[in-house]
């Protein structure tokens, strides 16, 4: 794909969400253990990022990290459903098939509590390392497993790290309505594929709590009130043509204790204003394709 350094520029589309909502936020939760690099999976190392400091990949297990990512999928999947419930709030979850697999439990409660399952590919890891006919063939996997344990195929993608093919390859799987691997942008998009046009909707790379460990936040405080920062500005922003915010969360970090209250306290601030819109991915996608030709 050719990069665009000037996208909507000072035309904007006008956007109107339903029921005259101004502001659409779109959580995400990514959930990904077991699909993690371990020696059990066949990887050269362990993974080297999460709570403990890396010590580099030695070809050994690290039972360490092996055991919070297990914390994910045990403990942590259950409070973010909770704290989702008790909001009121859908979200999309980046899901590897891998760790659905992995806990059909889970996988099933996420879908029977009404979110949205997104592909977040077959395994965490770079798809820009495969070959072209080597990522063709993880993003059929990717569905595959997914269709298997959830009884429903994602109609959205998100890889973690994109290669060059992969909004191509997408658009001619066929049965995708949009990708988010790209962060360029507040709103959704078009591109051209081939004869075709495809939906791309941003995500984000700076509200999102994996900078806990990155050292940007270290409290919930932090947390909380960068999220409220950029809620406050684009909400005032909206006032004038509607916008999206994207939240990132990953369910082993926002899952432990001391970090579901950042959480827990930026919905019950966000919930107080009449115009705002939480919304599934899989929500904008259809509202942009149906109202955004």
């Amino acid at each position: 794909m050719s990069r665009d350094f000037v996208g909507y520029g000072q035309r904007p589309p006008k956007v109107e969400w339903p029921n005259g909502k101004r502001l659409a936020i779109q959580v995400v939760a990514n959930y990904e253990a077991g699909s993690e690099r371990t020696i059990v999976n066949g990887d050269g190392g362990p993974e080297t990022f999460g709570e403990f400091p890396s010590y580099g990949p030695p070809p050994k297990r690290d039972m360490a990290i092996e055991s919070i990512f297990e914390y994910e999928t045990r403990v942590a999947i259950w409070r973010m459903l909770d704290l989702f419930d008790r909001h009121g709030i859908k979200t999309t979850f980046f899901a590897t098939a891998k760790t659905l697999e992995a806990n059909p439990q889970a996988a099933k409660a996420i879908v029977e509590r009404g979110h949205e399952i997104c592909s977040h590919g077959y395994r965490w890891i770079e798809h820009f390392t495969m070959s072209r006919e080597e990522e063709r063939e993880s993003i059929k996997k990717a569905i595959s497993l997914i269709e298997q344990v959830t009884g429903h195929r994602p109609l959205g993608w998100y890889c973690r790290e994109p290669s060059p093919n992969t909004i191509e390859l997408l658009a001619e799987e066929g049965g995708f309505l949009y990708d988010s691997d790209i962060y360029n942008d507040d709103l959704p998009y078009y591109v051209k594929v081939h004869d075709r046009k495809f939906l791309l909707i941003p995500y984000t790379p700076d509200v999102n709590d994996f900078h806990y460990f990155s050292n940007r936040f270290s409290t919930s405080e932090q947390f909380y009130q960068y999220l409220k920062d950029s809620f406050d500005y684009m909400h005032e922003e909206a006032k004038v043509n509607g916008k999206m915010m994207s939240i990132g969360t990953h369910v082993r970090i926002s899952g432990r204790p001391g970090r579901t209250v950042a959480l827990d306290r930026f919905f019950k601030y966000a919930k107080q204003f009449d115009d705002v819109w939480f919304a599934r991915r899989l929500d904008i996608a259809k509202w942009w394709l149906a109202q955004y030709p």
